[in-house]
């Protein structure tokens, strides 16, 4: 009986778990960038503001009202060759507390020849108890550019809110001509809050993020660094393998989002999307 009673209840839980899709891909027709393929599924949306004279932008809209255990949304985006597409999300993401699975976050994004291609999403807020495993592999031409970052807040700090326990995986992978030039996986779970405030992890910070560049050498590095004197938070900066690449820590997320937006700028010399400035 106790066996039927919990096979129920889990056969509940995944019916009501939020399942979302988009898959798209963007070209470059008479010289302006437009949309080409596109399909979506589930509670994730993107929409396409007007056509601007350097590329398209797109906004990501999730009608689940945030993430929760047992979610899946899946991600995938090409741009053509010559293409320019500037991707953002319409608010910051919220991952709540689970008791069941993790949530599933999968994004694929691949560039061709002389394309560009900007993630810029808006922070992911991390609930305390929030489980979440989150994959990013990047496909890149070897004279593609990326301007890539992502912003993860432990608890809403404003709100007198920590993320104390919970579980936190993020598996990135970038290629570059074919070839990996950047592996990476970070695990966070169990006492999440005790681990945050360990020196060689956070040092007490409660936001961090990661800023890729493609191209990126050390010339892009040393003119990232002339803001030091600025930033609100910690901010470091190297470049390899034919990318620079930003990391932050800061003690909260107002902070450190102010640094990206300084070091972005500097890095792209346009225009982030106005949902991230209003």
């Amino acid at each position: 009986m106790r066996t039927d009673t919990t096979s129920a209840a889990s056969a509940i839980f995944a019916a009501n778990r939020a399942r979302g899709s988009v898959a798209f891909d963007v070209h470059l027709l008479e010289g302006v960038t437009r949309r080409r393929h596109l399909h979506e599924s589930g509670s994730l949306r993107v929409r396409f503001p007007s056509p601007e004279v350097e590329g398209l932008s797109a906004v990501f809209v999730n009608t689940a009202g945030g993430i929760a255990g047992g979610d899946r949304f899946d991600i995938d985006i090409a741009t053509g060759e010559g293409s320019r597409l500037a991707v953002t999300t319409a608010a910051a993401e919220k991952v709540y507390r689970t008791d069941g699975p993790a949530a599933a976050l999968n994004i694929a994004l691949k560039a061709a020849a002389g394309s560009h291609l900007a993630w810029l999403p808006q922070e992911t807020i991390l609930f305390d108890r929030a489980r979440v495993s989150r994959r990013i592999d990047i496909d890149l031409a070897e004279n593609a550019s990326l301007l890539f970052c992502e912003i993860v807040v432990f608890g809403r700090s404003a709100m007198g809110e920590r993320m104390l326990h919970g579980e936190f995986v993020d598996r990135w992978r970038m290629r570059r001509g074919g070839r990996l030039v950047f592996a990476e996986t970070v695990r966070l779970d169990g006492d999440i809050g005790e681990k945050l405030a360990r020196s060689a992890i956070a040092k007490g910070g409660v936001a961090v993020g990661t800023a890729l560049i493609v191209p990126g050498d050390e010339a892009l590095v040393a003119r990232i660094r002339e803001l030091s004197e600025s930033f609100g938070g910690e901010v470091g900066i190297s470049a390899w393998n034919g990318f620079a690449m930003a990391r932050f820590c800061a003690q909260d997320a107002a902070r450190l989002r102010a640094d990206m937006i300084a070091v972005l700028g500097r890095a792209s010399g346009l225009a982030l999307p106005r949902l991230w400035l209003s």
